[in-house]
C-alpha cells in the first residue's frame, strides 16, 4: 500500500489535512478512472450520471430540475450536456404543454442501449474497490463520509 505521504512526498501539518488532501487526491484517482472507463462510449461522466438518472426513471421523463438535484456532480453547464445528449440522439426532450420554460427529458431506445452497455465497466470498477475494501471498511467509510457532509 503506497502512503499519500509518499505520493504526495510531503510532509502534512495535521491529520486533518492529509485527510483533506487524500479525499482530494483519491477523488481525482477515481475521476481519471471513471473518464477513461466512459471514453470509448464517447460520455463524460456528467453525461453518463444524466443517463443513469433517467434510466432509474424506468421511461418517466423528468425535469431538468429533477436531475439536477440527483446529480453527482451538479453542473452548472447540465443544460448543455443534456443537448449533446440530444444530439446524440440518448435523449428526447419535449416542452410541457402548461409552461413552456419547463423542457422534460427522457432517455431514448438508444440512450438505453449505450448506458446498458457500460454496465460490465461499471462493475469492474466496482469489483475493484470491493477487493480492496472489505464490506465492513465501506460500511465505515460511507458512515465517515457522509458525517464528513452532514
Amino acid at each position: 500500500m503506497v502512503k499519500i505521504e509518499h505520493e504526495l512526498n510531503m510532509q502534512f501539518k495535521s491529520e486533518h489535512q492529509k485527510l483533506l488532501l487524500n479525499l482530494l487526491f483519491t477523488s481525482n484517482w477515481l475521476r481519471h478512472m471513471d473518464i477513461e472507463r466512459l471514453r470509448p462510449y464517447g460520455l463524460s461522466p456528467q453525461q453518463y450520471n444524466i443517463l443513469r438518472i433517467l434510466r432509474g426513471a424506468d421511461g418517466k421523463r423528468m425535469s431538468m430540475g429533477s436531475i439536477l438535484e440527483r446529480m453527482l456532480d451538479r453542473a452548472p453547464n447540465a443544460t448543455r450536456l443534456t443537448d449533446k445528449l440530444i444530439a446524440k440522439g440518448l435523449v428526447t426532450r419535449e416542452r410541457c404543454e402548461e409552461d413552456r420554460r419547463v423542457v422534460y427529458l427522457r432517455i431514448s431506445e438508444k440512450g438505453r442501449m449505450l448506458l446498458d452497455s457500460t454496465d460490465e465497466d461499471t462493475d469492474r470498477m466496482v469489483r475493484l474497490v470491493a477487493r480492496k475494501l472489505s464490506k465492513p471498511e465501506a460500511q465505515a467509510m460511507n458512515e465517515v463520509l457522509d458525517k464528513l457532509r452532514a
